[in-house]
């Protein structure tokens, strides 16, 4: 989400207008975000209505807010502050491709929710799964899990599905390319046939579109904010054409010489992203890498090091990256 002027010519709409609960309009306003991006502006209705939708939308658009915002309001009549688990069951499942991903989303749906008795829980591969048992137990309205991870629990009987009023597939495109298909078809079997689906993608290809077809309503609402393989509005694009041996140290004097924080830099292999970083290193730059060969234990400390600004830079592959 971004903010805007709201005295401009073309002045965007306000949180205010949408109708959201005082309670999480209250923690969307502290967090400074005003005005919705426009996949958020275009989703927040439609949703909240109980609508099937399929949105279209880059990663950086602010979609998780266009689900999870709605998603949250439309639970609250169901909210209650009791100790029991029973009283929590499972009303929301968010499925995403990644760890990375799922602990994203799971992020944000804590921040939307924190002045509310809402109950939210993530589950994911490559952790104790003890652990993610216990706090099963304890009873979450919303649930943010990767396929795999899901179905584990489903099969141990760690988690009960016949409440799920809401379904939404993140990144569906994603899902799509990494072969989790059987894996939705049994988790859509282990849920309620009456329910809310919501699918976004980057694009509506004709694959996404079969499974729209397969798992949202006859007539979902179609909403597409940007071109095929077009990038957010957000970012800004320089090219710089260099040799190979010169890219590290012009990152490295890039990163310096403007003072940027945060960097997030790409690579195409493990071997890359591991031999980038000690490089950066051995410049004086902060540096950590996240790449298939690291467990995800410690992936989740870099990421937590990345977003507490302990690092300059933060190196990562292109599939390990998917939904910082």
């Amino acid at each position: 989400m971004k903010e805007t002027n709201s005295n401009t010519a073309n002045a965007k709409p306000h949180f205010k207008e949408f109708g959201l609960h005082p309670d999480l309009l209250r923690a969307v306003l502290e967090a400074g975000y005003e005005h919705p991006t426009p996949i958020q502006a275009k989703a927040l209705t439609p949703v909240i209505n109980g609508s099937d939708v399929m949105g279209a939308a880059q990663t950086g658009t602010g979609k998780t807010a266009a689900f999870s915002l709605p998603i949250l309001h439309r639970l609250m009549p169901l909210a209650n502050s009791s100790a029991s688990p029973a009283r929590h069951p499972i009303r929301a499942l968010i499925l995403t491709p990644t760890r990375e991903l799922a602990d994203q989303v799971a992020h944000s749906v804590e921040l939307y929710a924190k002045y509310t008795p809402l109950r939210s829980a993530v589950v994911f591969g490559g952790v104790d799964i003890q652990a993610q048992k216990a706090q099963l137990r304890q009873g979450c309205e919303v649930l943010i899990a990767t396929p795999g991870r899901l179905l584990d629990h489903l099969t141990q009987g760690n988690l009960n599905l016949s409440q799920v009023g809401i379904l939404v597939l993140d990144e569906a495109d994603r899902m799509l390319d990494m072969g989790f298909m059987p894996d939705l078809e049994r988790i859509v079997r282990a849920l309620p046939a009456q329910r809310q689906s919501l699918l976004f993608s980057a694009t509506f290809s004709p694959e996404i579109r079969k499974l729209a077809g397969n798992f949202l309503k006859d007539q979902p609402i179609s909403i597409e904010v940007a071109a095929r393989n077009a990038t957010a509005d957000t970012v800004t694009q320089l090219v710089h054409k260099l040799h190979e041996n010169q890219k590290r140290q012009a990152l490295a004097h890039i990163v310096r010489s403007k003072g940027l924080r945060q960097v997030i830099a790409f690579t195409n292999t493990k071997a890359g992203a591991a031999r980038l970083a000690r490089q950066l290193e051995q410049d004086g730059l902060r540096v950590e890498s996240i790449h298939g060969n690291r467990t995800q234990l410690e992936r989740m400390k870099v990421l937590d090091a990345f977003k507490a600004e302990e690092l300059d830079i933060l190196v990562a592959t292109d599939v390990a990256a998917r939904g910082i």
